[in-house]
């Protein structure tokens, strides 16, 4: 297992340059990962070789669009992909994690107890739901719905001031298109599609970033 969650060289040139002094906190999380991560079915076993160049940096770089000290809500967190990756690369960030299935925010919230994030909190229950409690400058997402489902559930979460940052892959500029009307009619007055982690990762990292306000 030790092997399976080694660095290749150029992934360590990226880890170091995202998560800094942190670093060994990223690793920490990518051994929960690859352990209760798996066990509790939060990722499948097959993913265990890639965690941290389709998970873990995939996500993490994703904080070079974000300003200092901003608050920020993830949407249906998961196993932390991009909302703890964030948390450990920026500790300016203060995120909440908004996840509806309980077994989830357990592991959560065991993972961010033995890391010692301070920045971060978890909140069961589902985006929706989370209108009068959340008001976040930044909005993120990954693998959550189609654009024109998830504008629906996170934009609100902004309050018509700020980024909804969803991580996507080559169906960014067609869900885009499908999304459109949505998007307008819940405040979005710029929707483009970016890529982010050119110089450091092999393969970008593709986000929907939709300004509101």
């Amino acid at each position: 297992m030790t092997e399976d969650l080694s660095l290749t060289a150029a992934e360590t040139v990226a880890a170091e340059k995202i998560f800094g002094d942190r670093l060994d906190l990223a690793k920490r999380y990518v051994a929960h990962l690859a352990t209760s991560g798996i066990e509790r079915g939060l990722l499948g076993p097959r993913e265990v070789p890639r965690l941290w160049s389709r998970h873990v940096l995939n996500c993490a770089v994703i904080e070079s669009l974000m300003e200092r000290d901003a608050e920020v809500a993830d949407v249906g967190s998961g196993a932390g992909l991009p909302g703890l990756c964030l948390a450990i690369a920026r500790p300016d960030l203060k995120l909440t994690l908004i996840e509806p299935l309980e077994r989830r925010c357990i592991w959560l919230t065991e993972v961010i107890d033995d890391l010692g994030l301070d920045n971060v909190t978890v909140m069961r229950g589902r985006a929706e739901q989370m209108t009068e409690t959340i008001n976040a400058r930044y909005v993120t997402a990954r693998a959550v719905s189609a654009l024109s489902n998830l504008a629906g559930l996170t934009i609100p979460l902004l309050h018509g001031q700020g980024d909804l940052i969803a991580i996507k892959g080559r169906s960014a500029a067609e869900e885009i298109d499908k999304a459109q009307k949505v998007i307008r009619k819940l405040g979005g007055t710029e929707t483009k599609v970016v890529t982010v982690g050119e110089d450091m990762l092999e393969e970008v990292t593709t986000v929907v970033q939709i300004k509101v306000g």
